[in-house]
């Protein structure tokens, strides 16, 4: 049994579920579809598959920190011989690769909660973790960690250590971002740690070799989109009549991602028509870029406390360790009930 935590989310509901996002989306005079629904279970696995691509250093980087740095960045809760009262909630789990760098590095870690929107990777991962770490408690929870989460009743009166990898925090626009890092603090509670991985500013030749690979691995993952409208919605998308593109804006900070109409064309789903002029764009994600003094300061802003800072040896990445104050008078969103 699970009760949802009591407290207002910071900010608006992301959508109302998958068919109506992508109606209002396609109808509005900029057309966008989420980057939520870019990881159905064929999104997931074109994505695992990026991350091991050449180019794509995010997942090499991030992964070099965390096996250089994991017992600093769990060390205090496992080291008191406490480890059994600790438990880690990822957001935005996936296949929980990453996440086995910590555990290996966690012996007397309790409970691993994973949250993500694909129930497919979670049970995959759960099977896999079980298996490996037969001592840990795997609680997978299949949720938009974006909105109001339900989290297992025995996390209650447990520490917590959140950990949200792969720059997904860029996915989010900078107030978002700020709403979303509120949020994650109020759910890990007074005194909860939160390890954040944060890709960096650099020259826009990495972003665009990353995110537009010559294998075409990034191109397939973006037209999945469609291609998981035309399955699911009974779409119309020609697949053939759009390309991938992937675009470095200096100024917002940001790798864009878009799918391009290669010509005219019409595509209908559920009974609406929706017309496409030859160069117009369907946004899907957006990839917000920080220094690291820049991204200290929206966790500030969100009520954290900047602690350490671990990069690679390129400076291409970085992982944040952020603290939520304790409990005491005052305290804002310090009261969760489970």
């Amino acid at each position: 049994m699970t009760n949802e935590i009591d407290f207002a989310w910071p900010f608006a509901p992301r959508g109302h579920g998958f068919a109506e996002d992508v109606l209002d989306g396609l109808s509005r005079s900029e057309k966008r579809l989420s980057c939520l629904y870019l990881y159905d279970a064929v999104g997931s696995d074109l994505f695992d598959e990026i991350t091991r691509l050449p180019d794509y250093y995010p997942t090499r980087a991030e992964t070099d920190i965390l096996s250089a740095h994991g017992e600093e960045m769990l060390g205090e809760e496992m080291l008191d011989g406490a480890g059994e009262d600790v438990a880690l909630v990822e957001f935005g789990s996936g296949s929980s690769r990453k996440t086995e760098i910590l555990l290996e590095r966690a012996p007397r870690l309790a409970l691993y909660a994973p949250i993500d929107v694909c129930g497919s990777a979670l049970e995959k991962a759960r099977v896999r973790l079980s298996a490996r770490f037969p001592h840990l408690r795997v609680t997978p929870i299949v949720a938009d960690f974006s909105q109001p989460v339900a989290l297992p009743e025995d996390l209650a009166g447990r520490r917590r250590i959140g950990f949200f990898p792969g720059s997904t925090i860029g996915n989010f626009a900078p107030d978002e971002a700020r709403g979303l890092l509120l949020a994650m603090r109020i759910l890990l509670g007074p005194g909860g740690r939160l390890i954040v991985g944060v890709d960096l500013k650099k020259e826009p030749s990495r972003f665009i070799a990353a995110y537009n690979d010559a294998h075409g691995v990034t191109a397939a993952f973006n037209l999945n989109l469609l291609a998981r409208i035309n399955r699911e919605l009974g779409g119309g998308f020609d697949l053939s009549g759009f390309g991938h593109q992937a675009i470095y804006d200096e100024r917002e900070g940001r790798v864009e991602m878009r799918l391009v109409s290669r010509r005219r064309q019409t595509a209908t789903i559920g009974g609406r028509d929706f017309a496409f002029s030859r160069g117009e764009a369907i946004h899907t994600e957006d990839c917000y870029k920080y220094a690291v003094d820049e991204f200290r300061a929206a966790a500030s802003g969100a009520g954290w406390a900047p602690g350490r800072v671990w990069t690679d040896a390129e400076a291409l990445f970085s992982v944040h360790e952020l603290r939520a104050p304790a409990a005491g008078p005052g305290a804002i969103g310090s009261a969760a009930s489970f």
